[in-house]
């Protein structure tokens, strides 16, 4: 496949564009892609993702959770025990995404070397110090 055999949205073509990157925002956001590798091998309690997830916060997995349930991408079950169980799983949908996600995150491990090195010269050829965000 080459980028020639992608149907992209033209900008200012109906909302195609918008939608594409909203929902492009969502899958991407720094949570989501934590959650939904998390839940790739079946359902996992609330509490549990919370504790898988290092440094997520209760209420932004709650958010996380919300949006991919909203778009179809986590399926939420609700258990009535005492105290109530509630679960999260990949929808089908969510599952398709799994494999896309993660060659994504292979690779930037893969290239993250070579994005450093690179914003080490260009930051070095715009006369950025070390340390400091390039302007």
């Amino acid at each position: 496949m080459t980028l020639s055999d992608i149907d992209f949205p033209t900008p200012g073509e109906g909302d195609d564009c918008r939608v594409v990157r909203e929902i492009l925002d969502l899958v991407a956001d720094k949570w989501s892609l934590y959650v939904i590798a998390t839940l790739k091998d079946g359902p996992v309690r609330f509490n549990e993702l919370r504790r898988r997830i290092d440094g997520i916060s209760q209420r932004m997995l709650t958010i996380t959770l919300r949006g991919l349930e909203r778009d179809g991408l986590v399926k939420r079950t609700l258990f009535a025990t005492i105290p109530p169980r509630v679960d999260y799983e990949l929808t089908d949908m969510g599952r398709t995404l799994f494999t896309p996600v993660m060659a994504l995150v292979t690779w930037a491990n893969t290239n993250q070397g070579s994005i450093q090195r690179a914003r080490v010269r260009y930051d070095e050829s715009q006369g950025v110090r070390a340390g400091q965000p390039a302007q």
